[in-house]
């Protein structure tokens, strides 16, 4: 698990929303890969992932960590610097268009990553775990839970450091790879009241018009 990423400027966020933008971070999370083994995987136009890569380079969110001497030519590898992480005032700030990008592409990498791991066997550990649940909470129980979520995201990047020193020190014998997905979200989100609600008597006599104007023929103007 990489070290977080804190995305705390609203601009470095809206970069992101480009789909396949977000989709060669999230593989670049995941693990170092060239543009041209990206674009091979991701079935685009290498002149076009590169052009993103070289974007996320430039934001510095991925780096270059080597190169490799192919066909006459030097390919580079890149991988992300950290797992970028939206601070909550940020995200509230995001557009919804946006929001809608990012959470598109995170899913669409989160499904491939765990469908690969079902395919080769990724929970056939005994202590391998799958939780899937509906729960009913008011906003102070978002809010725990929400809290909660954060702690254990705490406690993972504790636990990934102690494991990488002791891997260092036994030679990465028993090293394991291992993919961490947590989400928390509206199931069935709220739809805000439409302000002619509060009013009954103003809501109806809205609906008359409305009825009203629909019914009334049209004209041609003379």
């Amino acid at each position: 698990m990489k070290e977080i990423t804190h995305l705390t400027d609203p601009s470095l966020v809206r970069a992101l929303a480009h789909p396949l933008r977000a989709r060669v971070l999230g593989i670049l999370e995941e693990r170092r890969a060239s543009p041209r083994e990206l674009a091979d995987e991701l079935d685009a136009p290498l002149g076009t992932v590169s052009y993103h890569v070289r974007t996320l380079a430039k934001l510095k969110l991925i780096k270059l960590v080597k190169k490799t001497p192919r066909r006459g030519a030097i390919e580079h590898h890149y991988e992300a610097v950290g797992v970028a992480r939206v601070s909550d005032a940020v995200w509230e700030e995001t557009p919804v268009v946006v929001k809608s990008a990012m959470v598109q592409s995170a899913v669409g990498e989160v499904g491939r990553s765990v469908n690969e791991a079902a395919a080769l066997g990724g929970f056939d550990h005994p202590k391998a775990h799958l939780t899937r649940g509906r729960l009913t909470l008011d906003q102070p129980g978002w809010d725990e839970l929400a809290s909660a979520l954060m702690e254990l995201v705490g406690q993972a990047e504790r636990i990934q450091s102690e494991s990488a020193q002791r891997l260092h020190q036994a030679d990465h014998l028993g090293e394991r790879e291992a993919a961490l997905v947590m989400m928390l979200f509206e199931s069935k989100p709220s739809i805000p009241d439409r302000p002619e609600a509060d009013n009954p008597t103003d809501a109806a006599r809205e609906s008359r018009r409305q009825h009203a104007t629909q019914a009334r023929p049209a004209h041609e103007p003379s």
